[in-house]
């Protein structure tokens, strides 16, 4: 008789985890995609940083710092394509 070597593994909650109480998303503003935002703000749905955390905006962010992880992950990506003349 053969046997896989599949496992099965146990259930994990997948639900994002909302950064209200962890402090950092009360003191800063964070890089995430524009619209991924502007749908946020439509539907009520989370949004991912691109350091990791995970809100619903719901607030004005010129009122507060960059988030120094977004900033720097941000300065690392690859700039885009000049426009084509």
């Amino acid at each position: 008789m053969l046997v896989s070597g599949t496992k099965i593994l146990p259930e994990s909650d997948v639900t994002p985890r909302l950064s209200h109480g962890d402090g950092d998303h009360e003191r800063f503003s964070h890089f995430a995609d524009k619209n991924k935002i502007t749908e946020s703000y439509v539907t009520g749905a989370p949004v991912r940083a691109l350091c990791g955390k995970v809100w619903v905006p719901s607030r004005d962010p010129k009122k507060y710092p960059v988030c120094p992880e977004c900033k720097e992950i941000y300065e690392g990506l690859p700039k885009g394509e000049p426009p084509a003349e």
